[in-house]
């Protein structure tokens, strides 16, 4: 069975997380991730939803594939999710994040692709790419940093500290935001308008929005590669990913570490 799937009914597609209840990024999650992105775009959808089965929206990398595997292997599978994530934002219709529970690291950078953002007021948004002494990589920073500022930017990749949903929709992460029992019928109200709306009104509020953005988030996309990988092969890197490996296994929490800064 797909991790990831694409539906549609009527004027809406779907793209579905479904290897709950984590929804973690293995190393076949931009493969199915672009396919499903492929398959949207190849519909005549008006309105493009990207969801996820179980209690939550994702919890990022699945860094148990990780240890092991050279740098050379990290890149690539770094830049095929950020192009998977790319993809999203070149579609030509608007796209909506429907968020319960977690999104960390790569599934908080999934939401932040779409242009829409629907959150449970208990939903939680961390970047927790800090606990590994890596940072966000597939494109958190910069787009935070585009929606609440640079400042803030530095404290959640940085501090990693947690965004509650009703947070989120206060800083301006989230667009709307829900409590629990009402969030499917909040994020399917907003869906039906954009869906029922001036689609071609939208795909040009997309470009222009895009081309305002382009010059700082797109030049933080070229070079983000080469800033960012030499932090693989680091001690502090590999220690950190052997303890979250760990806790996994477990099935807990990352424990806090101590970082040597090498």
């Amino acid at each position: 069975m797909k991790s990831i799937r694409f539906e549609r009914k009527g004027p809406v597609g779907n793209i579905v997380l479904a290897n709950p209840p984590y929804n973690r990024l293995d190393t076949r999650f931009a493969e199915c991730l672009e396919e499903a992105v492929r398959e949207a775009s190849q519909s005549d959808i008006r309105v493009l939803v990207v969801r996820a089965e179980g209690p939550n929206f994702s919890l990022g990398g699945e860094v148990r594939e990780w240890p092991g595997k050279d740098l050379n292997w990290f890149r690539t599978f770094v830049a095929h999710v950020n192009r998977s994530y790319r993809t999203i934002e070149g579609l030509r219709v608007p796209t909506v994040a429907v968020v319960q529970g977690a999104a960390f690291g790569g599934g908080f950078e999934l939401a932040l692709s779409c242009d829409f953002i629907v959150a449970a007021s208990d939903a939680r948004f961390q970047c927790v790419e800090v606990t590994t002494a890596m940072l966000p990589i597939a494109g958190a920073l910069q787009r935070l940093a585009e929606r609440v500022g640079r400042s803030r930017a530095s404290r959640f990749a940085m501090l990693g500290e947690p965004i509650a949903g009703s947070a989120a929709a206060e800083l301006g992460i989230a667009t709307h935001v829900a409590d629990p029992d009402s969030l499917d019928r909040v994020a399917n109200e907003l869906i039906a308008r954009l869906a029922d709306g001036p689609t071609l009104s939208y795909a040009a509020t997309r470009t222009l929005l895009k081309a305002w953005s382009g010059g700082g988030v797109a030049a933080a996309d070229v070079v983000m590669l080469d800033v960012t990988m030499g932090l693989y092969e680091t001690e502090d890197a590999n220690r950190g990913f052997a303890s979250t490996a760990r806790a996994f296994d477990a099935d807990e929490v990352p424990p806090d570490m101590v970082f040597y800064g090498r």
